[in-house]
């Protein structure tokens, strides 16, 4: 019997994909059925989620495993991002990570130990060399935890390839249970060319979505003339959780032709911000909802795509019938359809779009300096996709920046001439971004030069500067001075600063310093006894802690412990 040649095809392509991941390397990394909350390449704030997030049954302290023999080349213990870390290299030239880890191994957790001790800080990365920290397949290499920007209690696993990129991990074997397919929520229709109109409007338009179940979708027919594109917003679920996760993969034909697709298989850090060119980010920041555009505009070098000729659009003609078609496709090849019939209609009688001029143009590609009053802005040349009218304005120490619904690609400079400030007065101000209905201040990271104050930003919208005259607060969580701790396990602190926030802490006892590893979500400084660092009955602890722009308290107690 011949095989049709276009079945041979495909037989390779599988072929060729399912040797070119090991689908036997890499073992679990938990020990529990595995349950996914966040899926590779899943929309996040600024980024594609990087690696797959597993829950912890709501606990922490589980068993994490070394997914293949390896050795420990990273760890990266920070108050924000990953938390505590761990980043193991195999010798098939993958790199294995685990995040938000409540806590490492007896052997790792002292190595970092000691290299935070001598270096007097909580926050450290460290490189090991391939010798010191061996490990073996199923080896208990950390517990899992819900340090550093995690939510709740779960495990962030990545598998990167040797160049740095992380790969989808379902692509190695890891069981997922899925059979759910991906869910279509809503519909929208733009018109991109000069002359494009849909349903008598240039204004991107809202399709009514009809859900004809098990997986079907249509909308209301449409009439359209011109280039248009289309977005949707979708979600996937697993069965054994409601998350609402990422798809794996989208595909359009438009008459039965391809004419795009995005497939979340593998990514680059460098290039994962452009994310905010892939959704309506206009959109987004408004109606807080990721439209996920299936055309690509200019000035977008994601590597997700795979590249068809008219990069998404159609071309709609008068006295044309034509269908569109959207296929979702989790990983495990469950899909939804969505089909929209498309009328041709050539029309004068169109709705204009919404178009705001201001004095100041912004051209993409060059540089842009913005003076008024005391304020200045600097922003480089490539700083955004496309050029667009700003609207800036300066009222008081107040700068009104357009608004934030237009992403930035790189940082541009906010900055403050403060010469006509009194010196003491300067000497506590920052640079806030005001956010929310009631222009709430959030710090801005600022620096001092002279009698400038300056920002980098990636975020368009209002500034002003903000005083902050009041120290931080340190308090006692659950001891007392005098008090006798020779049960304790643990010696735990509250800080707070309201207004410019946290910049660093330093705790001793009886004079030496002290790990106390800072959770910023519970503003809590805790130390652990299991260090040792003092052996005698009284003991004198002192912690000071400083904000943003200098102010600092100083908390002093003795306590006992035998």
């Amino acid at each position: 019997m011949r095989i049709p040649f276009i079945l041979l095809l495909l037989f390779s392509t599988l072929s060729h994909a399912q040797s070119v991941y090991p689908l036997d390397y890499f073992r679990s990394p938990l020990d529990i059925t595995l349950v996914a909350a966040g899926t590779f390449g899943e929309l996040r704030s600024n980024h594609f989620h990087s690696g797959i997030d597993l829950k912890t049954q709501q606990r922490q302290g589980l068993n994490v495993y070394g997914s293949a023999d390896g050795y420990v080349s990273r760890i990266k213990v920070s108050h924000f991002g990953y938390g505590k870390a761990l980043y193991i290299t195999h010798p098939n030239g993958y790199t294995t990570v685990y995040g938000h880890l409540q806590s490492f191994s007896k052997e790792i957790e002292a190595y970092v130990k000691k290299r935070q001790y001598e270096e007097e800080s909580f926050e450290i990365q460290l490189f090991p060399n391939p010798d010191e920290l061996v490990i073996k397949k199923g080896q208990i290499v950390a517990y899992s935890g819900n340090t550093g920007g995690s939510g709740g209690p779960h495990l962030h696993y990545e598998i990167r390839d040797n160049q740095e990129r992380p790969l989808n991990p379902l692509l190695f074997g890891l069981d997922i249970k899925d059979s759910t397919k991906p869910i279509i929520s809503e519909v929208y229709a733009y018109a991109i060319g000069e002359n494009a109109h849909v349903n008598k409007s240039k204004r991107k338009q809202k399709l009514r979505l009809i859900d004809n179940k098990n997986g079907s979708y249509s909308v209301e027919n449409i009439e359209a003339y011109g280039k248009i594109g289309f977005a949707i917003a979708t979600i996937d679920r697993q069965d054994l959780a409601a998350n609402k996760n990422g798809v794996y993969n989208i595909q359009t034909r438009y008459n039965g032709d391809l004419c795009f697709e995005i497939d979340f298989k593998r990514f680059s850090f460098s290039e994962t911000r452009h994310l905010n060119r892939f959704i309506d980010y206009s959109h987004y920041k408004s109606k807080k909802q990721r439209l996920q555009k299936l055309f690509i505009e200019e000035n977008n070098p994601l590597s997700l795509y795979n590249r068809e000729a008219n990069d998404g659009y159609i071309e709609v003609e008068d006295s044309t019938a034509s269908v569109f078609k959207v296929r979702v496709t989790d990983f495990e090849g469950n899909d939804a359809w969505l089909q929209i019939n498309i009328k041709g209609v050539k029309t004068k009688d169109v709705e204009p779009k919404e178009d705001t001029t201001t004095p100041h143009y912004i051209y993409a590609s060059e540089e842009t300096i913005l003076n008024e009053g005391r304020v200045n802005v600097t922003i480089p040349q490539n700083t955004f996709y496309d050029d667009f009218f700003m609207d800036f304005k300066v009222s008081n120490d107040t700068l009104t920046l357009h608004n934030n619904t237009i992403p930035a690609i790189k940082y541009f400079n906010i900055s403050y001439d403060l010469s006509d400030y009194k010196t003491e007065d300067a000497s506590k101000l920052y640079i806030a971004r005001l956010v929310g209905w009631n222009d709430y201040p959030l710090y801005s990271s600022t620096k001092r030069k002279g009698n400038i104050l300056s920002t980098s930003t990636r975020e368009l919208g209002k500034y002003a500067l903000a005083i902050d005259s009041l120290p931080p607060t340190i308090r006692p969580l659950n001891f007392s001075k005098g008090k006798w701790l020779s049960k304790y396990k643990f010696l735990k602190l509250k800080i707070e600063d309201k207004d410019s926030g946290i910049s660093n802490y330093r705790a001793t006892l009886n004079g030496k310093w002290i790990l106390m590893e800072y959770d910023y979500k519970t503003k809590t400084l805790t130390y652990n006894f299991n260090d040792a660092v003092s052996t005698e009955t009284k003991n004198n602890l002192k912690v000071i802690v400083t904000d943003n722009v200098g102010n600092n308290s100083t908390f002093e107690t003795m306590f006992y412990r035998k």
